[in-house]
């Protein structure tokens, strides 16, 4: 992949195992890395975040080229991925942590995330109000070595295999087209 046309965004759709599984299956997409965002804790680590005293939320940085794959199809993904309308919470994680955020690093950025949100609500998608929060990017904290590419690692984990296999392959299922493992 051209590294000279790549961009990232980052953003929060509960446990970030789940968002990050799927979106490394993405044609377009370089790497997803799970991480910290949007607290006030330099180097957070799982354990404080967890506690959800430091503020951040869990979240994935997309690294993705814009030529292959838009950011409207990135945020088609993402709202698939998560209820945007659960406050603090998806599921049964329940937490500040969990939150549903897109962290955005420019005005422009802002309003195409705005719009996202729009789009997807409107697709009635989701029952409700969606409570994505917006906010900008100061700084993005990679989560632990032994999160990064965890549902590979670990599919017979109890989470993974309850909560995290079938979100992979009702992912698969409805975005086929953009899989890149049906890739030619």
């Amino acid at each position: 992949m051209d590294n000279n046309n790549l961009e990232t965004i980052v953003f929060g759709g509960g446990c970030f195992w789940c968002v990050e599984s799927c979106f490394n299956l993405l044609k377009g997409v370089d790497a997803a890395i799970s991480g910290y965002s949007g607290g006030h804790k330099d180097n957070p680590t799982y354990q404080e975040v967890c506690t959800g005293e430091t503020g951040h939320a869990e979240v994935v940085q997309i690294t993705y080229n814009p030529s292959i794959i838009s950011y409207e199809q990135l945020m088609d993904v993402f709202f698939f991925l998560h209820d945007p309308t659960q406050l603090n919470r998806q599921g049964n994680d329940v937490g500040t942590q969990y939150r549903s955020v897109i962290y955005y690093k420019d005005t422009a950025e802002k309003q195409k995330a705005e719009q996202a949100i729009q789009v997807s609500q409107a697709s009635g998608r989701w029952a409700g109000n969606y409570v994505t929060e917006l906010a900008p990017l100061e700084k993005f904290w990679p989560a632990e070595q032994y999160h990064q590419g965890y549902y590979n690692e670990n599919p017979t984990q109890p989470y993974c295999s309850a909560v995290v296999g079938p979100k992979i392959q009702k992912f698969k299922k409805y975005f086929g087209e953009l899989n890149m493992l049906n890739a030619e």
